[in-house]
Parts: structure tokens; sequence; C-alpha cells
């Protein structure tokens, strides 16, 4: 098939930092996994439009924390983190005329994100086999917990059921006690790592070729790849990793100790012989003084002792004292910071990677920039995340060019609640 005339050409002359400068991106995704993904694209440089209705909100902009502890569907902190600079279409899909725009904006998209349960766009009339018949150019993803194929596609879940799903919960925790699984949404958040990347291999080939993709991306399947060896260690060896605490078959000590203070702690992990001599050096270990101890093995096997030993000293000096110490002799060292602490951090505002706009419901308020700093980029957010429903018109007047009259009769009809 010949490449499609709606293939962007590749992008030359002065480098602005905008790798999708042009790209048209239809995001019909909530919660985490699906708009992380959509604002990666949209933070270097697409047109991003967030497709989503008041009738049934994202579930994101009801999770805490809000701004000023004031619930809002505008002021949720992890809807700020997970939007920005997209823009809100507010569209009814239960309604003819709702379904009929969303239709429209997803043959005016190059790329198109879902993150239903499987069968959902279908019912919908929405879904790729419906709208691809005449696009060879269309990127499209589709991302939920399990899969779009299967005996158990149709199960629907958060980032927490999918950190169970995959084993991730079983092994974290204490030996002795029941699991507690990672922090939050585990897989809501690792599976962007994933996403992005394919969606910019689809994108380059689609400037290469003009041939688009249909991307079928699992969470739990993502997750799997985080923990490679210990599924290799249970297929070939019949190992069942076990939930191991702090212990790590790379470090010792290592672990989060206690500081001095309310809810304070250094984390510390000691790899090579040297680490461990600086160590030594600093914390009052002489029981430890025999040169065997200079040997991970050897270490390991004493860990408990040296974890107690190490605990008496960190509680009596404050986290930043024992992480400037450490890291000044080379012992790899991070006081814990709670999320207040942050904004303080020096590392990150050195790199200036908060970014603050200014809010019309809540105010100036501090996004979370880009990990990776690229040398063109010249902006590292575009905008703040936007508030429900904030661009409709402007969406389907200009993207879309419906004309006053046709917004109006699709306001009156009930299609943009």
């Amino acid at each position: 098939r010949r490449a499609s005339p709606r293939t962007p050409a590749s992008p030359g002359g002065e480098r602005t930092g905008k790798a999708f400068a042009g790209l048209r991106v239809a995001d019909f995704t909530w919660v985490a996994a699906g708009p992380m993904t959509a604002k990666a694209l949209a933070d270097h440089g697409a047109t991003v439009v967030k497709i989503e209705s008041s009738t049934r909100l994202d579930l994101v902009r009801s999770l805490p924390p809000f701004k000023d502890n004031i619930p809002g569907a505008n002021r949720s902190h992890w809807l700020s983190n997970v939007n920005s600079s997209k823009l809100s279409l507010s569209l009814n899909l239960r309604t003819d005329r709702g379904r009929a725009l969303a239709r429209r904006m997803i043959d005016w998209a190059d790329v198109v994100i879902e993150a239903f349960t499987p069968g959902t766009m279908a019912r919908l009339g929405l879904d790729y086999d419906a709208v691809s018949a005449n696009r060879d150019d269309l990127i499209w993803m589709s991302t939920c917990l399990l899969g779009q194929t299967g005996p158990r596609a149709a199960f629907a879940g958060y980032g927490s059921h999918g950190a169970a799903l995959s084993g991730l919960i079983a092994i974290t925790g204490w030996p002795d006690r029941a699991p507690v699984g990672p922090a939050g949404p585990y897989t809501d958040v690792i599976t962007p790592r994933f996403g992005v990347p394919v969606l910019t291999a689809a994108i380059l080939e689609r400037r290469r070729s003009g041939r688009g993709q249909y991307i079928d991306l699992s969470q739990v399947e993502g997750a799997l790849h985080m923990i490679e060896p210990l599924l290799l260690d249970q297929s070939v060896n019949g190992r069942t990793a076990p939930p191991a605490g702090h212990d790590s078959p790379t470090s010792a000590p290592h672990g989060v100790y206690a500081a001095a203070g309310v809810e304070r702690y250094v984390a510390i992990a000691v790899e090579t012989t040297a680490q461990w001599r600086a160590l030594r050096v600093l914390a009052p270990l002489d029981t430890f003084a025999d040169a065997r101890f200079g040997a991970l093995d050897a270490r390991r096997e004493a860990c408990d002792a040296i974890d107690a030993a190490l605990r008496t000293w960190t509680a009596t000096l404050p986290p930043t004292v024992l992480e400037a110490r450490l890291t000044s002799a080379g012992v790899p060292a991070a006081r814990v910071q709670r999320m207040s602490d942050l904004y303080a951090d020096p590392q990150l505002a050195h790199r200036e990677f908060f970014v603050t706009f200014d809010h019309p419901e809540i105010g100036r308020h501090p996004y979370d920039g880009l990990v990776t700093r690229f040398s063109a980029k010249r902006e590292q957010l575009h905008t703040r995340a936007p508030l429900l429903g904030e661009h409709t018109e402007r969406v389907l007047r200009d993207l879309l060019g419906l004309e006053p009259e046709e917004i109006a009769d699709a306001a009156a009809a009930g299609a943009l609640a």
C-alpha cells in the first residue's frame, strides 16, 4: 500500500526539542497508565486532546491529594501530574452525537490511545476494526490490565491488581509477615515506560513508510519484565522467590535505617570493599573489624548484627547529616524524603525539575517535570493540566471545523456533558 498523504514529513531545520510537533493524538485514557503515555507525547510537542466526560468522571480527578484539601474535579495533584500539556474535550459517549464527535476526533488523529476494558470501544462503535478500514497510517494503542485477548482479558482492575497478578506483591514485604506489595498502583506507573518507546517506534516507522500500527499493551505483561531474573529462576530452577525485606544479593548492609527526628530515615547500600571500609571509619562497627567482612558474602551472613550496630549509630544523627557524611566518604546513601521535602531538595532545584503554572481554580501549582534533560528542549512542560472540558469549543471549532451552530446543537443534544 502506498504511503498516506497524512504522514508528516521527517522533522528538519531548527531543533526545538519538540520531537512530536505536528502529531495529533486522541487520548481516550483515564487514571494513570494511559494518560502518562499520552502526556509524554504532549510534553514533547504533540497536540493531545483528552476526551473525557462529566457524566463519568475520570477517576484520577477524584484522587487526593487535593489543593488545600478541598476536593474537586480540577483540584487533584494526581490529575495535574499525568495530564500536563493536553487539551480537554468533554463528550458524552452515551449519546449518538457524542459518539459521532468521538469518531471525528479519531479521524482527525494520527495516534489514538485508549485504556478501556476490552470490548468497550467496540460497543461504542469506535474500535480499531471499525475505524481503520481506510486508514493505513493510523497508530492505535490499547492499554489495559491483561491485554485485549486471552481467557482473563475482560478482568478489569487498577495498578494494584496488576502488581498482584504479576507477582510483585508476593515478593514485596518481610519473610516472616504477610506481603505488603509495592506502594500505589504500581503497574500504572511502570507501563508508560513501555508504552512511550513502543509508540515512538511506531511514529518513526510511520514517518518512514506511511504505515500505522495496532499496539496491544498489557500492564501485567509489562510488569513481568521488571522481575525477569526471578521468573527465569522459577521456570528453569524451580526456585520461588520469597519476600526479601531489604535484603539484596549485591549489597550488604542494604536497608533503610531510622535517623534522629520523627519518622526520618536514611537508605544505605554497601556493594564494594572500599565502601565497607569507608563506612567502618564513620560508624561504630568495631565488632566487624575482621578483614573477612570485606567480602560481600561474609557481610550478608552477618547482616542482622551489622544492621543492629548501624541502627544504633544512625538514630543519633539527622538524616541530612548522615547523607552528607556517607556520600562524602563514598558510601551510597540517601535520606528518605517526605513528599513535602521534595520541593526543597537541592538536587531537584538545581535541575529545575518542578515547573510552576498558574491554575484558574487552585492558583500557582508545581508540576513534576521531565526526568531526562534534552539539550534542544527549551521548555519542560508546555501548559498546565486542563480543566474538565476546558477546550471543548476550541477543539470542535479549530480542530474539527464545526460551525457555532453545530456546536450549539451538540450541546443541546447533551453530547458535550
